[in-house]
């Protein structure tokens, strides 16, 4: 489009800038917008002029939505020209074809030359320009000129003001939106459908919960209790962000109809809190009344079985989703990767990685990292390295998923190098570089790097807040005998989760101090943290080295009924050791030939040893047996 004098102008111009320079014409002269013919107006000409006006338009909004705004100015020119008093509709609604393809090509100067032209004639608070202006301005986020086109047109209509309602939410200006509402209702135009979603989204990212629940008043009063289903979904999607499960979960009971939205809503809201038991209960009832289940549902219930660490479960779930004629996305190949990752199913990774190539999502950071971290956590560091180097431009992320691929194989010179390799490259360390590298100072036995990287910590104050960094630290003293120095950090510590606990328990249970490590114990309890898994191996180990049989057999005894851990082939391998220990041989094995899971290698050696120490021949023998035919099985199976 040719520049003008006024294209100069207005470039950098505010709205209320181009308010005040730009004059306007009278009411009268505003509708009368351009020069009439001189011909004298006989019916067959007026109607010529009418049909040509017509083709004129249809023209325009042809070129202005193909995006072609040279030819589409141009004909508005001859709109211009030719149109009578009678035709300011027609203005209205090229203007408007006008923004619109502004807005969607991106074109801010010609953009306010529009504005400016509405100005001068009169138009800028006309219902139909309005929210093309609000929209315009919000496209480039120049929000405030939003507003304030918003605020001066006194229009009742409540579009124009859930157009800035929606800019300020979807550029995460919570408070604003929030504002913005107050506005609307101070100046007396009604809140619609559409409006209280969008508030009730920004008062669950504000997390302000007294004005949601002025907002849900507003709402009873307006509607009842016959509300739009966007309307109860987004109530019930608020009080699950505040946690207020209870309302939330009432609500959705209340419903008269759902759709996926209503059953994502609450399901994640149970999720949100690590509440996966109602979660999968929610999911399966779902599915039970034949509702629709999209890539979110399935994303959410198959990460729920990933955090509860049923991978396997996960892993079925994708290959459900795939059943159902369902597209993976990269966050369900993340999913997918990530349950490959904790049980070492390299085949089906690499089965997922060839998937992610078919649908051109290896270019995503964040799918690559996963395909990293997969292969370094099935011992596969070859085809690992292979990637990361493949990765032209390497974020800090990637790194780290290198990294740590690297120091959990033990592989310290690759591990060493890489680090430095990416301090070189100009990447700063964060707080997961850090703790990943430091139970690998542990592993190796390098404790004057893990006092250094100590020191780099403390320096940093944004490493403060990041718990998983200082549990990294309480478990690197811990593994390298220095107990104390990992109680004094321990000690040092505002906030302790069940790592923080289980790391120091290890600690004292390696040094053979059982009973300092069941204190532990009992004051994790005391606290409320709930043990895991890793937990209780970490205190029947404790129990173990330090030969108190009675304290671990009745911990073990509890873990099901009072800490819902369900056994795993770990804590019976820490009872055969306890007993082993202590000399109850008979006991030992009658633990071996009654557990639920097929003895290990290690086990029948753990209990061959305690035979041998204590003189048992006839269950040594036995055990031995037991521990050949063992690994003939596994030769076989080879």
């Amino acid at each position: 489009m040719p520049s003008s004098p006024l294209h100069f102008v207005l470039r950098g111009l505010s709205v209320s800038q181009i308010q005040k320079c730009i004059p306007k014409q009278g009411k009268k002269s505003a509708k009368a917008v351009v020069v009439q013919s001189n011909n004298p107006a006989g019916e067959t000409d007026a109607s010529n002029n009418v049909s040509m006006i017509d083709n004129l338009f249809n023209s325009l909004r042809d070129l202005a939505r193909k995006g072609h705004l040279l030819k589409a100015f141009e004909t508005f020119s001859l709109i211009k020209l030719h149109a009578s008093s009678a035709n300011h509709d027609v203005i209205l609604h090229s203007i408007s074809s006008l923004l619109y393809s502004c807005t969607n090509i991106k074109s801010l100067p010609q953009g306010k030359q529009l504005h400016a032209h509405t100005i001068s004639l009169g138009f800028e608070n006309h219902l139909v320009l309005v929210p093309k202006l609000v929209t315009f301005y919000s496209s480039f986020s120049l929000l405030a000129d939003a507003h304030i086109i918003t605020v001066n047109s006194n229009i009742v209509n409540p579009l124009p003001w859930n157009l800035l309602i929606s800019s300020y939410v979807n550029n995460g200006l919570h408070g604003e939106a929030l504002s913005a509402y107050r506005e609307m209702v101070h100046k007396g135009v009604r809140p619609d459908d559409f409006t209280y979603p969008l508030v009730l989204k920004a008062c669950g990212e504000k997390l302000d919960l007294d004005f949601g629940r002025e907002v849900h008043k507003s709402i009873n009063a307006a509607y009842g209790h016959r509300w739009n289903l966007y309307v109860h979904n987004s109530l019930v999607s608020m009080y699950g962000k505040f946690g207020e499960l209870d309302t939330a979960h009432r609500l959705f009971n209340e419903m008269p109809e759902r759709d996926v939205v209503s059953w994502n809503g609450i399901i994640s809201s149970y999720a949100s809190r690590g509440m996966w038991k109602e979660a999968f209960e929610l999911f399966e009832e779902m599915r039970l009344a034949g509702a629709e289940v999209n890539i979110i549902t399935w994303n959410t219930i198959a990460g729920g079985c990933v955090q509860t660490r049923n991978f396997k479960g996960a892993l079925e779930l994708l290959s459900q989703m795939r059943r159902c004629g369902m597209d993976l996305d990269p966050v369900a190949m993340i999913i997918g990767l990530g349950a490959c990752s904790n049980i070492g199913a390299i085949k089906l990774g690499t089965v997922i990685h060839a998937f992610v190539i078919r649908s051109c999502f290896d270019g995503f950071d964040n799918v690559r990292n996963a395909l990293i971290t997969m292969y370094s956590r099935c011992k596969d560091l070859r085809h690992a390295g292979i990637l990361f180097k493949s990765i032209k431009t390497k974020k800090l992320t990637t790194w780290n998923s290198m990294l740590s691929g690297y120091t959990r194989m033990d592989r310290s010179e690759e591990a060493s190098f890489l680090f430095r390799e990416m301090l070189f490259s100009g990447i700063e360390p964060n707080y997961v570089t850090i703790a990943s590298i430091l139970p690998h100072c542990a592993r190796v036995a390098n404790l004057q790097r893990g006092k250094e990287f100590h020191c780099y910590i403390l320096r940093r104050e944004e490493f403060e807040d990041h718990l998983l960094l200082w549990n990294s630290l309480v478990q690197m003293y811990a593994r390298s005998g220095k107990v104390l120095a990992a109680k004094r950090v321990f000690d040092s510590l505002g906030r302790r989760d069940e790592v923080t606990y289980t790391s120091l328990i290890a600690g004292y249970g390696i040094q053979g101090e059982g009973k300092t490590a069941l204190k532990l114990f009992d004051e994790m309890i005391k606290h409320r943290i709930k043990p895991d898994q890793v937990t209780m191996v970490a205190v029947l180990s404790a129990c173990s080295h330090s030969g108190l049989v009675t304290e671990g057999n009745a911990l073990f005894k509890k873990m099901s009924t009072l800490y819902g851990i369900v056994p795993a082939v770990e804590h019976f391998s820490c009872i055969v050791d306890l007993f082993g220990g202590a000399g109850l041989l008979n006991k030992a094995k009658k633990v071996i030939t009654s557990m639920p899971y097929r003895p290990t290698t290690a086990m029948w050696a753990t209990l061959i040893g305690a035979c041998r120490i204590h003189g048992n021949t006839e269950i040594g023998e036995w055990a031995a047996e037991k521990l050949l035919e063992s690994l003939k099985t596994q030769v076989t199976m080879c």
